[in-house]
């Protein structure tokens, strides 16, 4: 199936939240209680983007949280509707993501995941990611046991991102 990308405007909150939640319901083993709710979302879209992906009916399908700092970009929150998933439409998410980082001028993308969530690493590693260390758990939500975050970085297309930055 292919997917329409755009920004998410604050009317798209309900829906983010929506699709983000039922994606995060693999983290109930460790995470207690939702990963966003429409507060987060909304600042989220005001201080930084989501990218959606709509598919051909105008649906929400997956979404993507990006910021751009300086030469640096963030993606976190990658989401896709649970009967969707394993269809290619994360990998999507994920040059979607990258573009906008590359556009806005960023050499570098980071993420972030918890450090049990033991299958991520590999998924990310297949679209060049690498680990570079770990950073501690300053959320809010409880937990049930300890965890902690992973960080990874790739580099984006140098020349690209320069160009963006100087044009």
């Amino acid at each position: 199936m292919s997917y329409t990308y755009r920004l998410a405007t604050e009317e798209d909150a309900a829906g983010i939240v929506r699709i983000v939640n039922a994606a995060y319901r693999v983290e109930d083993f460790f995470k207690i209680g939702d990963r966003t709710d429409e507060r987060e979302v909304r600042a989220t879209i005001r201080d930084h983007s989501f990218i959606l992906a709509m598919d051909k009916s105008g649906a929400l399908a997956g979404c993507v949280e990006v910021h751009a700092d300086g030469e640096r970009g963030y993606f976190g929150m990658l989401s896709v509707e649970p009967n969707r998933q394993k269809t290619g439409l994360g990998a999507g998410l994920i040059g979607e993501a990258e573009r906008f980082a590359i556009e806005h001028g960023c050499l570098v993308m980071d993420l972030t995941y918890v450090n049990v969530r033991e299958e991520l690493p590999a998924f990310y590693e297949r679209f060049g990611y690498r680990t570079t260390g770990t950073s501690p758990w300053e959320r809010d939500e409880p937990t049930r046991f300890p965890v902690h975050f992973v960080n990874m970085s790739k580099e984006l297309a140098p020349r690209a991102a320069a160009e963006m930055r100087s044009g």
